[in-house]
């Protein structure tokens, strides 16, 4: 079972995001700590964490952000007031003078790309590099593999030539998916395997995305060892890394209400005021279980037990299934995990579903609340 500390949670609306500042504050002073020892800099990736009421917080703890979209790069500027490392599988014509004015780092996916934006960005003052393609990847879902056959992103050594293009300053490479340092480990073989002649003529290697740190059971003394041992055979490289969930993994909390239970050919499915496909989308495509406070993971005999079910009418919109010690009723308080990270950046308004209020617990366990949704958000999406 979940055990977390007894909080009062009635002023909190329902559904309602809820970042917990104190769990976000541990998770940025670990990242910290790793940059300091391993002598790198950790930008914060808003693909993966958006949360941007903290990221003045963020600041404090990291070298600065990355973006993939104008968009991303713009609030990053103003919310952070840092300019981004940049990078997207193309960039729009019409969008790019904006973009370069948000951007320090720009990352070419392809030799094209470079072609038609690399003197511009030059002149913005940018330092470019490109994406390469190491063809490894230890990626069990293919939707999150970047490696797989016919993969659009980045660029194989075998297409890249025994040169980098002229004015490149360094190389981004982006293969993991919630791993471990061990993975790491093991990509920048391959990455010196294929790509190691180049690195003397770089001066930046982005690793991307992708490490999960801030896990449990991550080694991260072997993260610090390995990537110390790194720079020490390339001493003119800066590293950097952009994790996304790492920064937000298990900093707060989807709280959400039952509005129905309805007995379905004897399984006892909860409703609730939330969708696991507009708001939780990653539990299906991932897909993972979310985790249940106060709730067993995995059905216990003898326990009321309940699937969980969305309030759209698709009919996948559920997942289950849970057990808790004493039988829910219509009204109760469901509180779901984790629900920080590559949540928010992704939710929907299918079905004309309201978007959940945002808010956090601060450091006193006091909430705020920075926003609610209604009608002309869904409108505005149309």
């Amino acid at each position: 079972m979940s055990i977390r500390p007894q909080v009062s949670y009635s002023t909190i609306p329902s559904p309602c995001f809820v970042l917990e500042e104190n769990l976000l504050i541990k998770n940025l002073q670990l990242l910290q700590r790793v940059q300091q020892e391993a002598g790198i800099d950790i930008i914060c990736a808003l693909k993966g964490f958006s949360f941007y009421h903290e990221f003045p917080l963020v600041k404090q703890y990291l070298a600065g952000a990355t973006a993939s979209s104008l968009h991303e790069a713009r609030l990053a500027y103003e919310e952070m007031g840092v300019k981004c490392h940049v990078y997207s599988p193309a960039y729009l014509e019409h969008e790019f003078e904006e973009l370069a004015s948000y951007t320090s780092h720009l990352s070419f996916n392809s030799l094209n790309q470079y072609q038609q934006y690399y003197t511009r960005a030059k002149e913005k003052g940018i330092s470019c590099g490109v994406r390469i393609n190491p063809e490894y990847a230890e990626v069990d879902t293919d939707m999150y593999n970047p490696c797989v056959a016919g993969s659009r992103l980045g660029i194989r050594r075998s297409d890249l030539g025994s040169h980098l293009p002229d004015g490149i300053e360094g190389l981004h490479s982006h293969t993991l998916c919630e791993n471990d340092s061990f993975v790491l480990e093991r990509t920048l073989s391959v990455i010196e395997e294929k790509f190691g002649d180049l690195l003397p003529q770089i001066s930046w290697l982005n690793l991307g995305g992708g490490h999960l740190i801030t896990r449990a059971d991550y080694d991260v003394n072997h993260l610090i060892q390995l990537l110390k041992g790194f720079k020490s055979k390339y001493p003119n490289l800066s590293i950097i890394m952009e994790p996304g969930s790492a920064i937000g993994w298990q900093t707060g909390f989807l709280k959400s209400t039952v509005l129905d239970i309805v007995d379905s050919a004897g399984i006892q499915v909860a409703i609730l005021d939330v969708s696991f496909a507009a708001h939780m989308p990653d539990t299906l495509e991932m897909p993972y279980k979310p985790r249940i406070r106060y709730a067993y993971h995995e059905p216990v005999e003898g326990k009321p037990t309940y699937r969980f079910g969305g309030m759209t009418c698709l009919a996948g919109d559920y997942y289950g299934d849970y057990s808790f010690d004493e039988p829910l009723k219509i009204g109760d308080e469901i509180i779901l995990e984790d629900m920080i990270h590559y949540t928010m950046v992704k939710t929907t308004t299918f079905n004309g579903v309201n978007l959940p209020s945002i808010g956090k617990l601060n450091t006193r366990n006091e909430f705020v609340l920075y926003k609610r949704f209604g009608y002309e958000s869904f409108k505005d999406r149309l």
